[in-house]
């Protein structure tokens, strides 16, 4: 699914990843921990393709983006969906609109301004917030939602562009535990139920070994281990989060 070799990424000569090395198969379920600034949402955005690396490969579903035409950069894109930490939804929009974004990239323009005026798709979009479970929030203003439910409604219009694979780029580090734990456990039971590769980067150490099969512990932009979750030691945690 995933394919980095020799990757590094600079922001003029800061060096926000160094020489990243590492495949990931499809179906699999992966985090990435560290702390601030170890580089996790640069990584992130290397595998979704909205930033390229500065020397490396970085290939997805076996093409190499930097390599690609804009649209056959796009095609790529489609199959891979993304969850961030700031919703990115619009506020003032009903929660059925903001779904129906994830028809974008299969959607025309001239279809995609109708929707917002007689939303298309309704049935879809009540059949994600289903499965992330607030479907009677269909037709809510986004900003009445409380934060949880607005990262379910980000979690849902992933799961209408139905990609095959999901990137979750620190989704619960604006929630509190319970709500981290509801989120955390809908991306694991999607993939579980659905086989899709789970990529996700967070900063709380307790919920990626307890839902994820694999752990990369990342530190100023380096890969300190790579690792089966159940071979994970508190002397690797500590050299990740050390200081």
């Amino acid at each position: 699914m995933f394919e980095l070799f020799q990757v590094s990424r600079k922001f003029g000569v800061f060096p926000a990843l160094e020489d990243i090395t590492f495949n990931i198969m499809a179906g699999e379920r992966v985090a990435v921990v560290g702390p601030s600034g170890a580089g996790k949402s640069t990584l992130i955005r290397l595998l979704n393709g909205t930033l390229f690396s500065t020397t490396g490969e970085v290939r997805v579903l076996g093409q190499r983006l930097d390599q690609l035409s804009p649209q056959a950069l796009r095609q790529v894109q489609s199959r891979v969906g993304t969850v961030y930490q700031q919703f990115h939804l619009v506020d003032n929009l009903r929660v059925v609109h903001n779904l129906n974004a994830g028809h974008l990239n299969r959607w025309s323009l001239t279809k995609s301004l109708v929707s917002l005026i007689r939303p298309m798709d309704v049935q879809g979009a009540f059949n994600a917030l289903e499965q992330v479970g607030i479907p009677e929030k269909l037709y809510e203003r986004t900003d009445r939602l409380s934060g949880g439910q607005q990262q379910r409604v980000a979690i849902a219009r992933v799961l209408i562009q139905d990609p095959e694979a999901i990137l979750a780029d620190e989704p619960i580090s604006n929630l509190d535990p319970e709500l981290s734990k509801e989120v955390i456990d809908i991306l694991v039971d999607l993939s579980v139920c659905s086989g899709k590769t789970l990529f996700c980067s967070l900063h709380a150490i307790e919920f990626a070994l307890s839902n994820f099969g694999r752990i990369i512990g990342l530190r100023r932009g380096r890969i300190l281990f790579d690792s089966a979750a159940e071979n994970v030691t508190d002397e690797m945690i500590k050299s990740v989060y050390r200081g």
